[in-house]
């Protein structure tokens, strides 16, 4: 592991874009299973589909990995400026090759307006991201920011679930419970846990200005959607509320829907 280290850490760039080449050639996999019926309806519904399938197994593989990483060291939470080790980083790594093919696979399929969302959020992750690869500084940081991914696993089976029209499935009802129990403990917590570090640590931190008013943005946004969740998903408004939101989810091209 330590010579494997020590190779990503003399080429982080190149180490970035071989992990991208990966998560599209995982990309080209995935579009050898059968789709739903309900998502062969337009294309849009099927890159969708196929994009929300490459984001599912970025989070199956790094939600699990960044909180084995703070187990296997439980240092890095007191210490998220320099603490690291080889596994962490290499899970940076990877994680930032996912967020640069997914980025570039959004802006080249020509869906770059209707997922700003995604790309605002995409951008500033990419550059912290790659931050601490070069400098090696926060990298602990950015493996508690990767605890989002956990609760990603059942956000993202939730997306799937809409598309493939199974909103009244049994296995919807549940994800939707396993969704907001780990939106609050690893989605909010974690972001929580970040801003405190910095906060309190501001005096000190290398770029602690640029990392807090990313932060900041990051709050803001995951805020609404959680917003934005409740509403859909706990606080429904009636049927024809519903079959509104049905239609609605089916003929837009916006990525991030209620």
């Amino acid at each position: 592991m330590e010579g494997s280290l020590s190779v990503l850490q003399r080429h982080p760039g190149l180490s970035v874009a071989a992990f991208s080449l990966v998560f599209r050639a995982v990309h080209k996999l995935l579009r050898a299973l059968p789709l739903p019926k309900g998502v062969c309806r337009d294309e849009f519904r099927v890159w969708k589909w196929r994009n929300l399938s490459v984001s599912l197994v970025h989070s199956m593989l790094t939600g699990p990995w960044a909180v084995t990483c703070v187990l296997l060291s439980p240092e890095m939470l007191d210490n998220m400026y320099s603490s690291y080790t080889p596994l962490s980083y290499l899970l940076i790594c990877t994680s930032t090759g996912y967020f640069v093919q997914d980025a570039g696979d959004i802006i080249l399929t020509g869906h770059a307006r209707g997922s700003w969302e995604f790309l605002l959020h995409h951008a500033l992750v990419i550059w912290c991201f790659l931050y601490t690869l070069f400098t090696r500084h926060y990298v602990a940081g950015a493996v508690v920011a990767l605890f989002v991914e956990v609760n990603s696993v059942f956000l993202h089976t939730r997306l799937l679930l809409k598309l493939a029209g199974a909103q009244s499935s049994r296995l919807y009802g549940l994800n939707r419970l396993i969704n907001l129990f780990t939106y609050v403990l690893f989605r909010l917590s974690a972001q929580a846990y970040l801003t405190w570090y910095i906060l309190r640590n501001y005096s000190w931190l290398d770029h602690a200005g640029y990392f807090l008013s990313s932060m900041m943005l990051m709050n803001i946004m995951i805020l609404v959607y959680f917003y934005r969740l409740l509403r859909a998903d706990f606080l429904p408004r009636g049927k024809g509320h519903l079959a509104h939101n049905g239609m609605q989810h089916g003929s837009s091209k916006k990525f991030l829907s209620d």
